[in-house]
């Protein structure tokens, strides 16, 4: 009997560190996904302290993800008008 438990107490401890090491890559891509769909605090700070009625109704309406895109749109068009406004200064 006390055989049968050493050959258990051998496979519990080559086992046990294999399953957390498993476990820890896989919590890690999991995390890694995440952190590239989440919102950003830095995102939300911007949008809370520069936002328009527009983006605020979108905020209440349909979460904060229709509120960024809507955000992140228009700070990307205007980002396009200064390119277009110095290319042509520049010119």
């Amino acid at each position: 009997m006390s055989e049968d438990f050493t050959i258990m107490a051998a496979w519990f401890v080559i086992v046990v560190p294999l399953v957390i090491m498993f476990f820890t890559l896989f919590m890690e891509r999991v995390e890694a996904r995440l952190r590239h769909v989440a919102v950003q605090e830095n995102e939300v700070e911007e949008l809370l302290e520069n936002a328009r009625p527009d983006e605020v109704r979108a905020l209440f309406r349909q979460g904060i993800g229709r509120a960024l895109e809507l955000f992140q749109l228009r700070r990307v068009g205007r980002a396009g008008r200064l390119r277009t406004r110095r290319s042509r200064d520049q010119s």
